[in-house]
């Protein structure tokens, strides 16, 4: 009991931020960017681009691809960074599955393009954004990123690029070239917003 209670002290306040971030991300990914092919960078876009090609929800591929992630940075993450991050990504995989169960709730955007990457990327953004300033992540991104810094000595936001061009590449395999660009817009102006709603210091950066 006093194990929950100190947990529920420390983790209770992050909750509705981390818990809240995973829905509109997950209402977001599957509401616009599964249904107008306008696709995501990092490991989001790796889940739509599984999901295209293969029979596999983004519900199940979250947990390979982010657990991965987050096993590959482990030694590199804090305690309450992993914590919230766990707490993020298991709230956004279950409110994936319990959307795709139902048909969409917004009207398709893909004859608009453009709609679709601003909606969408606003979704991305204050999702990811929200669990961020929480102390966590709703992707194994932030891990990922943190660990190749250190293991190839480059800046963060240059693994970050890196890792948004590859998704994006790989896109073309089913996403049309054109189509390419305004998924590049939506992954500006998510990562925009994400920027303006982190503390100052990165939670990733914390060794509690």
């Amino acid at each position: 009991m006093q194990k929950i209670q100190t947990f529920w002290k420390e983790y209770g306040p992050r909750m509705p931020m981390l818990v809240g971030g995973a829905f509109i991300l997950a209402f977001g990914l599957y509401n616009v960017h599964s249904q107008s092919e306008v696709t995501e960078g990092g490991v989001l876009g790796a889940l739509l681009l599984i999901d295209h090609w293969f029979p596999i929800s983004p519900a199940v591929s979250s947990v390979i691809l982010n657990g991965l992630c987050y096993l590959f940075g482990l030694r590199y993450l804090g305690r309450r960074f992993a914590v919230c991050s766990l707490i993020a990504t298991g709230s956004f995989t279950a409110f994936y599955a319990i959307f795709e169960a139902f048909p969409p709730l917004l009207p398709s955007l893909a004859d608009y393009p453009l709609a679709a990457a601003l909606v969408g990327g606003c979704f991305v953004g204050f999702g990811v954004g929200l669990s961020v300033r929480a102390g966590g992540a709703s992707t194994g991104d932030d891990a990922l990123a943190m660990a190749l810094s250190k293991v190839c000595g480059v800046k963060i936001s240059r693994v970050y690029f890196i890792s948004d061009l590859s998704v994006l590449l790989l896109s073309l395999s089913y996403i049309p070239f054109g189509r390419i660009f305004f998924s590049l817009a939506s992954v500006v102006l998510s990562s925009f917003i994400i920027e303006r709603l982190q503390p100052k210091a990165r939670p990733a950066e914390e060794t509690e």
